[in-house]
């Protein structure tokens, strides 16, 4: 999830998205003689009971025809303010495997304001439950199965969830968490000493260790590696970045530079090619071609080329399958927000930003923009909350009486997004792979993402130095949207892609 959606879907691009405020009973004041005993102050009802001790669990699944035993820790780390006061409390949930030498990864979501229950039991938890898929109800009867998509077998797994989402909580004012946890780089600060202080409580130090971002979980990425590298005295084996918020700045100045357009309409094409049922690499490639060649120029060129715009506008089309007139009068620069409400216009329906192919109807069909939550948002939130909060639990034991945030509109609202924010998390993941010559880097994403499309990490990784071996960061796509691993060939693919890096380093 990303910045924006919590903004609401809109525009161009959208290259992208309960703080528990807790009080303290002041001490009865000192009585002078002959004074009327002050009023004992009423007790303070917004406090909350203290989140319980860690619980844990043992489970087995199935993996490729044998058996997977391993350990469920969900418990809480404190996050400390300068003065060492306890200001807020992250919930973690952790899946180990006996074992020497097991590497382990972190995993984080993004928004702000998601918790990681998307990577948990969407991609690479050893539990899995469909969702987020077309024609998935909400209402849906939640079923967890042994997930073939795991990680588990080759990496531990830790899940953080960022305060203000899942179970973690801010223990200050609304004011105070917003300069410690709902801001660029205090974000980036606290979440890599929770990382630092998983590792050292657990012992595990001396492991590999890897990190996994989704979304702005994919912007976290680069900066908690450099932070963790160079302040933290932690360095990180590998990065998997997933359909990351990279480049916030990327697709400024749309009336004057190509890029935002070229960042969008490849993944209008690849979910043109999967209607049509002839989506492959070799038809994403001259996609891409086409739009790093004759469409950046054509776009450059301007009025100064009346022929060059009549073909790209013809080619346009032809990619997209739209409406001709649409794309005429849109001058071939498809603008997302239009786009996810005209793709499927005919059978009254909205398309999801998170991938296209993905829709539901349209409740207001003649208002002027999208009025309507995103289709896979308004079905995924239900049935991933239902699914954490009952195995946290009934399954792990965790007895917690509280409210969970797969997706906390609350954390979006109070989310800092000044300089800091629009600066972007390329500058960290170049200056980390350039002090460490042996940290691999893996970009992936699905062809179909309008949240944060593919194309813009190909151009942001190709304008990148090449230092060492190339291939140590990479960039690859997968059939599907911004989840793409809700489709299980794509998870699959994810899994290979990952073992193969996790081997090399």
């Amino acid at each position: 999830m990303n910045i924006s959606e919590l903004r609401g879907i809109g525009g161009r691009a959208a290259v992208l998205a309960c703080v528990l405020s807790f009080g303290c009973c002041s001490a009865m004041q000192a009585q002078a003689p002959g004074e009327k005993p002050a009023d004992k102050p009423a007790a303070d009802k917004t406090a909350l009971p203290p989140l319980p001790a860690a619980a844990h669990t043992e489970q087995t699944i199935q993996l490729n025809g044998k058996p997977l035993k391993y350990t469920v820790t969900v418990g809480a780390l404190p996050v400390r303010d300068k003065d060492g006061k306890v200001a807020g409390q992250v919930v973690v949930t952790a899946y180990t495997v006996p074992g020497e030498n097991r590497p382990v990864t972190f995993a984080m979501n993004g928004g702000p304001g998601a918790s990681t229950v998307y990577l948990n039991l969407g991609a690479i938890g050893p539990k899995h439950m469909n969702a987020g898929n077309e024609g998935d109800s909400p209402s849906d009867p939640v079923a967890l199965m042994d997930n073939p998509g795991t990680w588990l077998d080759f990496t531990d797994l830790v899940f953080i969830d960022p305060i203000g989402t899942g179970f973690s909580r801010s223990e200050v004012s609304e004011d105070q968490a917003k300069k410690l946890f709902y801001s660029t780089t205090p974000d980036i600060q606290y979440l890599s000493r929770i990382i630092y202080d998983w590792l050292v409580e657990n012992s595990r130090l001396g492991s590999r260790k890897y990190f996994v971002g989704e979304s702005y979980g994919g912007f976290r990425g680069p900066r908690v590696t450099h932070y963790l590298q160079s302040q933290l005295g932690v360095a990180l084996n590998g990065v998997i970045l997933v359909s990351p918020y990279l480049n916030p700045g990327q697709d400024d100045y749309e009336d004057m530079s190509p890029l935002p357009w070229m960042m969008t309409l490849p993944s209008i094409s690849a979910a043109h090619l999967e209607r049509e049922k002839k989506l492959t690499p070799d038809a994403m490639a001259e996609v891409i071609a086409y739009t790093r060649g004759e469409y950046a120029t054509a776009l450059l060129k301007g009025r100064s080329d009346e022929a060059g715009q009549q073909k790209m506008i013809q080619k346009v089309t032809e990619m997209t399958g739209l409406d001709p007139s649409f794309v005429k009068y849109s001058g071939g620069r498809i603008d997302t927000g239009a786009y996810l409400r005209e793709a499927h216009r005919e059978q009254g329906k909205l398309a999801s930003v998170y991938d296209s192919n993905v829709t539901s109807f349209d409740p207001f069909p003649f208002a002027p923009e999208q009025r309507a939550n995103d289709p896979i948002l308004a079905s995924i939130v239900a049935p991933l909350t239902t699914a954490m909060v009952d195995f946290d639990t009934r399954i792990v034991g965790w007895k917690i009486d509280a409210r969970y945030n797969a997706l906390s509109y609350e954390v979006g609202r109070l989310w800092d997004r000044g300089d800091d924010l629009r600066r972007g998390s390329v500058p960290d993941l170049r200056e980390a792979v350039a002090a460490d010559p042996k940290l691999r880097v893996l970009i992936v994403h699905g062809w179909n993402d309008l949240s944060c499309p593919f194309m813009g990490s190909v151009l942001t990784v190709d304008e990148m130095p090449v230092m060492g071996d190339p291939a140590r960061v990479m960039v690859k796509e997968y059939p599907g949207g911004h989840m793409f691993y809700t489709r299980e060939a794509s998870r699959m693919a994810l899994r290979k892609d990952v073992m193969d890096m996790m081997e090399k380093h």
